[in-house]
């Protein structure tokens, strides 16, 4: 029996919620007890930040269309599927991380003995060997996208994903979401996160929306109240959304570890919608999400576990 080292994604749009998910992710890989090799997103964009405003300036200039994170011009597409490939076949592969603030530039210099700022990469390092499972965070965990170098060709990141999870809650309550993230942690008005959005709506529209048919759970959020007019203050005091008792959480699940009528009993008021479908309020989505991923996970050790046993004899 040949050993497979597992791959876990979540994947979602900027504002989405997949830190939110990542963080129950995590919460089953430590009652697993499992050694995890944490992949962040940001770190394949293709430039660092000083660059990137260089060549979003650069493409505006040139009349369009407004180059974007979301794109597979500003992103390591092929390195990103190189990791994923050499993770699954031997359990190694090369990482490096994005440097998104002064703290994590003080940490990671510390740790390396370098000198770098907030907004540029740290150099690219070797997986450390032993690791239980590779769990990847961002934008393009299930992505499948043709590069525009004519000698790269077709990257297929998804094919080596054992659990593909998507986060996409109701585009209002994504804008919501990203326009409270990014006034309240980040420099931006209203207005600003407001025009990031539409910049991106192509790109959005290519790249991140078919990630969510190749995904093994989507989580789907969807408001209770009116949410209608995600941009209704262009002041500073953006709305944050809809509470998670304010909302619903469609879950829609394409795994056969995943027992729906045995998790609809465990939930309060939750409800099957369809074979592959379940309902429940958004004040219960992180019993949910745990109920649907843990006996995946669990069962993607296992097999690990068995398949090194027979290797070693």
């Amino acid at each position: 029996m040949s050993v497979e080292h597992p791959i876990v994604t979540v994947t979602g749009s900027s504002g989405a919620g997949t830190s939110f998910v990542k963080r129950a992710v995590e919460k089953i890989f430590e009652r697993e007890k499992l050694n995890v090799a944490i992949v962040e997103g940001d770190s394949y964009h293709k430039y660092n930040r000083a660059e990137m405003k260089e060549k979003v300036a650069e493409s505006k200039a040139n009349g369009g269309p407004v180059l974007t994170h979301f794109s597979e011009k500003a992103n390591e597409f092929g390195e990103l599927e190189a990791l994923f490939k050499e993770y699954k076949e031997n359990g190694t592969g090369k990482r490096r991380y994005y440097i998104h603030s002064d703290e994590e530039a003080d940490e990671h210099n510390a740790r390396l003995g370098t000198n770098f700022s907030s907004g540029e990469f740290t150099p690219w390092e070797p997986i450390p060997e032993g690791t239980d499972i590779l769990f990847y965070e961002g934008l393009h965990g299930m992505v499948k996208r043709m590069d525009h170098g004519p000698e790269e060709g077709m990257h297929n990141v998804a094919q080596y994903v054992d659990l593909g999870i998507g986060v996409a809650p109701s585009i209002n309550i994504e804008w919501m979401q990203k326009i409270y993230r990014d006034t309240s942690e980040r420099p931006y008005s209203v207005e600003q996160v407001r025009n990031i959005i539409l910049e991106r709506m192509p790109d959005y529209i290519e790249t991140i929306v078919p990630q969510f048919h190749r995904t093994h759970i989507n989580f789907h959020r969807v408001p209770l109240i009116d949410t209608s007019d995600p941009f209704s203050t262009m002041s500073d005091d953006a709305p944050m959304g809809p509470a998670p008792e304010d909302s619903l959480i469609i879950c829609h699940v394409r795994h056969q570890d995943v027992d729906l009528n045995a998790i609809k009993d465990k939930i309060p008021g939750a409800f099957l919608q369809n074979d592959t479908t379940l309902v429940c309020n958004g004040s219960h989505m992180v019993q949910a999400m745990d109920l649907m991923m843990s006996p995946i996970i669990h069962n993607l050790i296992e097999k690990k576990r068995k398949a090194l046993a027979a290797q070693n004899g």
